[in-house]
């Protein structure tokens, strides 16, 4: 006993006893810590690149809208006249801005829902192997790698008065107009971004159909199931995903398109084809009404800022039913 209680007394005791503190911070942990931040560190060169090129012109242009700012007062446009919202008034009251809108949603809707059915076709004919696959692919994407400035010019080009096109419609027994100033602007603008858009479309829908699993097409198969219920019952839903993003995308990206109405009109625009970023451009840059194109910018930043939240707030839906499943 006596032996026992002197090693006990003798034996040092633990640290925590000792200093009566807690235990101390073990140096594997805090390095896993600092390890586990370490993404978050590595993100500020981009926020702050971010920051730069899109939060601080987006505040700059939020505030020239609220601005009385022209060609007389840009030389000293901090000190321009503050106005508040009547930018805002008179871009929906007295300016083109909700013809503007209407014709870019109507165009770009029409577009869409042209090269959607398109991109799906071209995506389900080439996704089995045959001979030549490659080479079609590589055709089918020739007009989405053309920068959209080539493609305006040369339908620009084939637009003009006795070209290609009007030979092609001539051939087939049809009357051809004024394609790049008249009536008609309108519908050759909507064909010039079917042609430009529709491979985007038939990357994304053949990009779902490789995740389509071989068993499904065998069990398919073995059920003798035809090809259009193959199609609505096997392939489709493997496509939902992926469409609707590219639909989400391509509305936007119609939507925000300058390049290719400018190139290929030229300005003054048409007036059947003044969307929204061309009658931003000419009032900024023509009328040198600065403030009021910053409201018309605005206005469009909204404009697809609405359809991208519905979007986001539907796929978060989705994770979260799914998640709730599982």
């Amino acid at each position: 006993m006596t032996a026992m209680s002197t090693e006990s007394i003798k034996r040092p005791l633990p640290a925590a006893h000792a200093t009566g503190r807690g235990p101390a911070p073990d140096p594997a942990a805090r390095k896993g810590l600092s390890r586990r931040n370490r993404p978050l560190w590595m993100l500020i060169p981009g926020g702050v690149l971010m920051a730069i090129v899109i939060i601080v012109p987006m505040v700059l242009g939020v505030w020239m809208s609220l601005l009385d700012l022209d060609q007389y007062s840009l030389r000293k446009w901090l000190s321009a006249p503050f106005i508040g919202i009547e930018n805002y008034i008179e871009a929906i009251t007295q300016s083109g801005l909700l013809r503007s809108v209407w014709l870019s949603l109507s165009y770009s809707l029409i577009a869409m829902v042209v090269t959607v059915p398109l991109g799906v076709a071209a995506a389900v004919a080439t996704q089995n192997s045959f001979r030549g696959r490659a080479v079609i692919r590589s055709i089918f994407l020739v007009p989405y790698v053309l920068p959209t400035f080539v493609v305006a010019t040369v339908w620009r080009t084939m637009f003009q008065p006795g070209s290609v096109v009007d030979n092609a419609l001539h051939g087939v027994g049809i009357e051809a107009g004024l394609w790049l100033n008249g009536p008609n602007t309108y519908w050759a603008l909507v064909f010039v971004q079917i042609w430009a858009s529709w491979p985007f479309i038939y990357l994304l829908a053949l990009a779902g159909l490789q995740s389509v699993d071989h068993e499904v097409h065998e069990a398919a198969a073995l059920d003798g199931a035809l090809w259009w219920k193959k199609l609505r019952y096997v392939v489709f839903p493997y496509l939902k995903g992926p469409l609707s993003l590219a639909f989400l995308i391509g509305m936007l990206h119609h939507i925000n398109n300058f390049t290719l109405p400018f190139v290929l009109f030229g300005i003054p625009a048409p007036h059947d084809i003044e969307v929204l970023p061309i009658l931003t451009y000419v009032t900024s840059f023509q009328s040198f009404r600065f403030g009021l194109s910053a409201a018309m910018a605005v206005v469009s930043l909204v404009l697809i800022a609405i359809p991208l939240f519905i979007y986001l707030r539907a796929v978060r839906l989705d994770d979260g039913e799914s998640g709730g499943r599982k």
